[in-house]
């Protein structure tokens, strides 16, 4: 048996090999972390169609507030990523039925920023 340390993105994985008389050796780790477990994914209000975040950032500003009319086109919020600023337009005529997101938090790729109905 041989012990080596292997980094894999950064983590250091101490593992022991078996040799097997030319056969391919078995890998056991010895403590291997946990994988981290996937953060839950916001959902949006029931009776609303979203409109979702194209990629993770942090809200700026939102444009809209519960009641505007809105319509194919209209800004709803300002999200920052990766420095530059991107707008998130509405795909769809409609009334905005709620807000998912403050100014100034974080959100990741598909949460929902506001529902429509």
């Amino acid at each position: 048996m041989k012990n080596y340390i292997i980094t894999v993105n950064g983590t250091a994985y101490d593992v022991t090999v078996e040799e097997n008389n030319g056969a391919s050796a078995p890998v056991t780790p010895k403590s291997a972390p946990a994988a981290p477990k996937a953060a839950p994914k916001a959902a949006a209000p029931a009776g609303g169609t979203p409109i979702t975040a194209p990629m993770r950032g942090t809200v700026v500003d939102v444009k809209v507030k519960v009641g505007d009319k809105v319509t194919n086109g209209t800004v709803v919020a300002v999200l920052e990523a990766m420095k530059m600023e991107n707008d998130i337009v509405s795909d769809r005529d409609g009334v905005v039925a709620s807000i998912c997101v403050n100014k100034g938090e974080a959100v990741e790729t598909g949460a929902p920023v506001v529902t429509l109905n």
